[in-house]
């Protein structure tokens, strides 16, 4: 059976879901970076050969495949933690791996209507040419067919639809290729053009697998160059430092509580908490900055006022600014913010601005809420915090905090490294058990250090805490599910990136740009032949 048989039968669309399962193994604990190379080229050639239908299935299964893999920690999060009933679990489960299956099922199906692989014996050859990608045998494939296509137009699309999913709807910005070559000098893009630049290089290098297998031996040299080119030229800009130290090093602690979330918001738990963490942070005093993980206490920060002020004053004895996440009540606004609050000089506050859907809110109506939070599941009415606040000030630095999994969403955080001079992220994946959750976790904040050439301190309540470097590299990390304290000293640093500049907007306008340009010359033939057609009708009459 030969390739083009495999990709026209069911068999290639049977297979499209278990590549697509393993494509996560290219993310974190796993690392099998290629992955992300080979199984994108899978898709775009089971494009290259499908009509839009059969693309967009193509594209839903794989992309479910994907997300079933690399999201079923959403198991133990909604029905080991919150209790749900199994059938309300695998429903919330498929539904997110629905919706972001339905993105890359919209973008199959478009490629293959408005850019089909080609349009034999209606558009000259030239369109033919700009539009075709197919393996040998295919109608209208050309080796400058294989290369325009699969290195411009796959990659432009793929990029555009990670970028749209992670912002859409509130977005859900996990699983982008662009966090997969973090160790290769393909990571060296993140500084320049963010972790969308990124994934359009990783799938450039997929459409290059293509083009290496179906072009042309021109077409295959344009592949091999232009995949080889980005590699080198990632490998370049990691020689350049984006960023300047400002100021000397800084001692940091992390504290790790390690509670399990089952116990956490025990009544009877609540003082052998605050027990841990002051008894793990007393031999610390002194250090410069001291850092507690996401909703350290289990109370809301005005029932805690004692125990935040005598541990506010013990660190100011010492010299140690103490930040910690806590969840306060604001009487005025009848609220509830998932928050994080600097002691030192005076209290500040930052509270989460991207807030987890069904978890911390449910867009739902109030009756469903209600009868959800019977259901037990892991609720809180949160309201987001504002979309642009200001770096806390501890320890003689600006921190640029963020809240868990906001920190998934890079251009947010942009606005506050004009002046931030570290990284902040306090989470607690113990919502996910012992899963692959916290290490893509982990690989998402080291691609926000890399981005804003800053280091970046990760305070988890059972881990991965780590303090990463300003390179993305990972200096230093706790055993999960283990109480301790990181120590160490990181330098801060000042300056913006290329990336930190401009954000996103050049990468997507260039992926607009390159599908705009690749569908006019055939919207134009067929509108040419529409206007040919509607003249030889008008004379018929």
């Amino acid at each position: 059976m030969s390739i083009r048989q495999v990709l026209d039968g069911r068999l290639g669309l049977w297979l499209a879901p278990v590549v697509g399962a393993a494509l996560s193994l290219a993310f974190a604990p796993f690392g099998w970076w290629p992955l992300a190379i080979l199984c994108p080229a899978y898709l775009f050639a089971l494009w290259s050969v499908s009509p839009p239908r059969r693309a967009a299935r193509a594209g839903f299964l794989f992309t479910a495949g994907t997300y079933l893999a690399g999201t079923y920690w959403l198991y133990h999060s909604i029905h080991e933690i919150g209790h749900a009933p199994i059938a309300l679990t695998v429903f919330v489960m498929l539904a997110l791996v629905a919706i972001m299956a339905a993105y890359t099922a919209f973008v199959g199906y478009a490629l293959a209507r408005w850019l089909p692989p080609a349009d034999a014996g209606q558009a000259d050859a030239s369109v033919r040419d700009a539009a075709s990608c197919a393996p040998p045998g295919a109608p209208g494939a050309s080796g400058t067919a294989v290369a325009l296509r699969c290195l411009l137009v796959f990659p432009a699309a793929w990029t555009l639809l990670e970028w749209f999913r992670g912002w859409f709807l509130s977005g859900f910005p996990w699983l982008a290729l662009g966090y997969t070559p973090i160790d290769t000098p393909l990571a060296g893009w993140a500084p320049v053009g963010g972790v969308y630049v990124v994934s359009y290089a990783v799938a450039v290098c997929a459409g290059a697998v293509l083009v290496l297998a179906w072009g042309s031996r021109r077409a295959r040299l344009a592949a091999a160059t232009a995949a080889g080119g980005l590699w080198l030229a990632g490998w370049v800009l990691t020689l350049p430092t984006w960023t300047q130290p400002v100021d000397g090093p800084v001692s940091v602690a992390i504290v790790q509580g390690a509670v399990p979330q089952s116990m956490k918001w025990s009544p009877e738990q609540r003082q052998a908490t605050i027990d841990l963490y002051r008894d793990l942070t007393e031999p610390y005093l002194g250090r410069d900055l001291i850092v507690w993980p996401e909703a350290a206490l289990p109370a809301l920060a005005h029932e805690l006022t004692d125990v935040l002020t005598r541990q506010w004053t013990a660190a100011s004895e010492h010299g140690s600014a103490l930040v910690l996440g806590q969840v306060r009540y604001e009487f005025g606004t009848k609220a509830y913010y998932n928050s994080v609050v600097a002691l030192d000089q005076d209290v500040q506050w930052y509270a989460k601005r991207r807030l987890v859907p069904f978890s911390e809110f449910f867009p739902v109506p109030q009756w469903v809420r209600d009868w959800l939070r019977g259901m037990q599941l892991p609720y809180s009415g949160f309201k987001p915090g504002d979309a642009e606040q200001p770096a806390l000030d501890a320890a003689g630095q600006k921190l640029a905090v963020t809240i868990c999994y906001e920190d998934a969403y890079a251009s947010e955080q942009l606005s506050v490294l004009r002046e931030a001079t570290l990284l902040v992220n306090v989470t607690n994946d113990a919502w996910f058990g012992d899963s692959t959750a916290a290490h893509q976790h982990l690989q998402i904040s080291r691609m926000r250090a890399l981005e804003a050439g800053r280091p970046l301190l990760r305070a988890a309540n059972d881990g991965i805490s780590a303090v990463i470097a300003a390179d993305g590299r990972v200096e230093r990390t706790l055993p999960r599910f283990v109480p301790g304290v990181l120590d160490a000293q990181v330098q801060p640093r000042t300056g913006l990136t290329p990336y930190a500049r401009v954000g996103n907007w050049p990468i997507v306008l260039l992926c607009v740009f390159v599908l705009a340009g690749f569908a006019w010359p055939l919207l134009r033939v067929r509108l040419h032949r529409r206007g040919a057609s509607a003249a030889v009708a008008t004379k018929a009459r």
